[in-house]
């Protein structure tokens, strides 16, 4: 039984094809808009038989050099980046198949809506990581910051804070160490440990590189106190683990984690003010502060501490005898989606990670809801590898969303980013996004659901929340008797799911209600532009439940 039909010509015929009007110039137009209008899975899948011609000079741009994409909601920035990862895989399969290539995104939530689109190409042999799964060694890292910690921890000055938390971690003695040999006593001055530590400073660039040498100091000094010859190395294997020598070492020059270098820093007020003095103000600090655990293994970090960790072991370097465990891994190609929300320690920590250069940072400047707040890409990059000038393209054809809920959006991005132009919907027709004003926003939420959901079919629903109410829109769901998912790592496996607006960057699903867009705007540091980003995830139907007044972006 034949379904449907579409012709698609090349050539000559081609080019005239893309020029009628009614295609919106683009190549295999019957194709296309059936992909986009097929009901979306909770998982992104790939556009090999829809790719546009913007798309595919993106995708098969040259390897070397560092290439910025500014792409709008629904261009296609996300595929285009991870069918460039499969291309350059394929096209450059010597070196990339021993160098690696790692895709870097915002959060695991995101990770598991893209894990298919590569095996799906016949790659496997990429990388899909956050930042915080790149933290060398390991740690647990689970939690979200205050938005004013965010700002601190993502701060280029935290680079100096670590240099100088390093730096505090090298001390002379306090007073003269004197151990007992035989009938002797060996002795270590103060005067002479100054010069141990200024010796070691000078002569390495990490500071567990420099253990062995204080050690090897400590004890040919102690060796050269004696009466009579002593050999240095005889010495130090009898009395190496007694503990006046190992209190000695670890006062002078400990063996650090950066998990030992910054849970010591954040507990102990003396030593984050020390570290921490002339660089922040006193209450930039106590957002570093935090109680002691038990045992630094038991520390849960939050998702902003990891480039400080990671900072911390560039200046430790690698412990002895621990170099596999501590070897951080470069890549051959890095690509970053949602570049534009990544902080300056977070660039700094994707940049060590690149052993070439060639990388592609993908994103919208209009989305960056982020702790930073970008206006450019210019921002961006001057904090990543530039071994020749960065080339930069632009997706300016929205594939994604039909032009009645991208006219909506375009409201508010005249307020999110007055200097950007929004996508040009190739979809003109589609449903009119509603509008809903209510008195009681929890007791009418789960009939607009059911209503969004059976207007969909087999599609899904994303209910799009602002932070203090996700926990009562899934009470009000539950008690409405429907059934629906969060927001987890695993991706979104029900049909109707409940996303906080600060994880719904970068999804795509059928239809989307959007919560009290005025909480989101109030509640968000960004709020105006993570509404246009809570307003752009949808591919067929848009809805607005309000009870408050609608923030002024979207009266106009």
């Amino acid at each position: 039984m034949l379904l449907d039909i579409d012709d698609e010509f090349f050539g000559d015929l081609g080019r005239l094809d893309t020029e009628r009007a009614d295609t919106g110039g683009v190549q295999g137009h019957g194709a296309l808009i059936t992909a986009l209008e097929t009901a979306r899975t909770g998982r992104l899948g790939d556009i090999v038989a829809t790719i546009q011609g913007e798309q595919d000079e993106i995708i098969r741009a040259p390897l070397p050099g560092l290439i910025v994409v500014q792409g709008g909601p629904g261009t296609g920035k996300t595929v285009v980046a991870l069918h460039r990862a499969a291309y350059l895989l394929y096209t450059h399969r010597f070196p990339l198949a021993d160098q690696g290539v790692l895709v870097v995104g915002p959060n695991r939530l995101f990770l598991a809506y893209i894990e298919q689109v590569l095996p799906s190409l016949g790659e496997a042999g990429v990388r899909l990581s956050v930042l915080s799964d790149l933290v060398v060694p390991k740690v647990r890292t689970d939690r979200l910051d205050t938005e004013a910690a965010q700002s601190v921890k993502g701060d280029l000055r935290m680079a100096d804070v670590i240099r100088r938390a390093v730096s505090h971690r090298q001390r002379p003695l306090r007073d003269d160490l004197v151990i007992g040999y035989g009938l002797q006593h060996l002795r270590v001055s103060v005067a002479e440990s100054e010069i141990i530590i200024k010796e070691a400073k000078r002569r390495f660039r990490t500071h567990n590189a420099a253990r062995r040498f204080v050690e090897d100091e400590i004890f040919a000094t102690l060796a050269q106190s004696a009466r009579d010859e002593l050999d240095g190395r005889v010495l130090r294997d009898r009395i190496r683990w007694t503990l006046p020598i190992r209190e000695t070492l670890e006062w002078m020059w400990p063996v650090l984690t950066p998990a030992h270098l910054v849970h010591d820093l954040y507990t102990s007020p003396s030593l984050l003010r020390a570290a921490c003095r002339g660089i922040f103000d006193s209450e930039e600090v106590a957002h570093l502060d935090r109680p002691r655990d038990r045992h630094v293994d038991d520390v849960l970090w939050t998702f902003a501490d990891a480039p400080v960790l990671d900072e911390a072991r560039a200046n430790l370097g690698f412990r002895p005898g621990r170099r596999d465990e501590d070897e951080v891994r470069t890549y051959g190609h890095i690509l970053i989606d949602e570049a534009q929300d990544l902080s300056p320690m977070a660039l700094r920590m994707v940049a060590r990670r690149s052993l070439n250069g060639s990388m592609t940072i993908v994103g919208d400047i209009a989305q960056a809801t982020g702790t930073w707040d970008r206006q450019d890409w210019e921002e961006v990059i001057e904090h990543l590898p530039q071994k020749r000038p960065p080339e930069r393209r632009e997706l300016t054809t929205g594939y994604r969303i039909p032009a009645p809920a991208m006219s909506l959006a375009a409201r508010v991005l005249r307020h999110a980013a007055p200097d950007l132009t929004p996508p040009v919907a190739i979809r003109s027709d589609g449903d009119a996004p509603i509008v809903r004003q209510c008195t009681d926003l929890l007791a009418d939420l789960p009939s607009m659901v059911r209503d969004e959901r059976d207007r969909v079919g087999s599609g899904n629903v994303a209910v799009i929340t602002p932070r203090s109410l996700t926990d009562d829109v899934r009470a009000a769901l539950t008690a409405g008797g429907i059934a629906h998912g969060g927001a987890t790592r695993s991706g979104l496996d029900l049909q109707v799911t409940v996303v906080p607006v600060q994880l719904v960057k970068g999804l795509e699903v059928d239809a989307a209600i959007v919560v009290e867009p005025a909480r989101i705007v109030s509640e968000e540091r960004q709020g105006v532009r993570a509404l246009y980003v809570a307003l752009t995830r949808a591919t067929k139907r848009v809805g607005v439940l309000h009870a408050e007044p609608l923030p002024a972006a979207m009266r106009e």
